[in-house]
């Protein structure tokens, strides 16, 4: 990929710029070009691919959510972890989420949908540690190279911020707990919230609550949720 060609935040492309050059990238690159020549579906739509980096700059991210991969339904995907544009019925794992977010907050939130553009908006990264998938096959691009990408982005962060609150839900979030120093960062982690895993711990885990108090100890803006 031709880093003049991607449309990425210039805080963003500062630090990410030479990754565009490399080998892995280009293979991507390949890949995704075959995939649309095939006519195979994949999501999300190439203008949504960085939607994350460009609704949350460098410069005012405070939160990071880790997701793993991209929704695999139609017009699911839409380059935020975890959310889905306002016209799609949110997903089991969001509607879960919403729940925590209700009794973490003790309050209903009011919303009408599952568009978490908001959040990012405040400085919450929505990164899926793979960016690509393929209709209806799920993990379908996990080796494809975005982990080394998203890796080096974590550890961007890692570097370049102070006082980040890394959420990392599931054993696959938690795997790139080594990439960030809690000395500087506060992570929580909780289990998955998948219907299959959200009993375990995620409920009752108080993501949104303990965020907004770290921000505080550190005079940054707490997050609307």
């Amino acid at each position: 990929m031709d880093a003049s060609t991607i449309q990425l935040h210039p805080s963003w492309l500062n630090h990410l710029k030479d990754e565009f050059q490399k080998d892995y990238m280009m293979l991507i690159k390949k890949k995704l070009l075959e995939l649309k020549k095939n006519k195979i579906s994949f999501y999300p739509a190439g203008k949504d691919l960085f939607k994350a980096f460009n609704l949350t700059p460098l410069d005012q991210l405070k939160v990071v959510i880790l997701g793993q991969d991209p929704y695999h339904g139609p017009n699911q995907a839409h380059g935020l972890c975890f959310s889905v544009p306002e016209s799609i019925k949110p997903p089991p794992s969001l509607i879960n989420i919403f729940k925590e977010l209700t009794d973490d907050l003790g309050m209903k939130t009011k919303r009408a949908n599952g568009n978490l553009e908001s959040w990012a908006r405040q400085g919450v990264f929505l990164l899926n540690t793979t960016l690509t998938v393929e209709k209806s096959k799920p993990l379908s691009h996990q080796k494809l190279g975005w982990d080394i990408f998203t890796d080096k982005v974590i550890s961007v962060i890692n570097e370049v911020k102070d006082h980040v609150v890394f959420i990392l839900w599931g054993s696959f979030a938690q795997s790139k707990r080594d990439l960030i120093d809690s000395n500087r960062h506060l992570i929580l982690t909780a289990p998955h919230p998948s219907p299959l895993s959200a009993h375990r711990g995620f409920f009752g885990s108080k993501p949104f609550s303990k965020t907004n108090a770290f921000l505080v100890s550190k005079q940054i803006d707490i997050i609307q949720w």
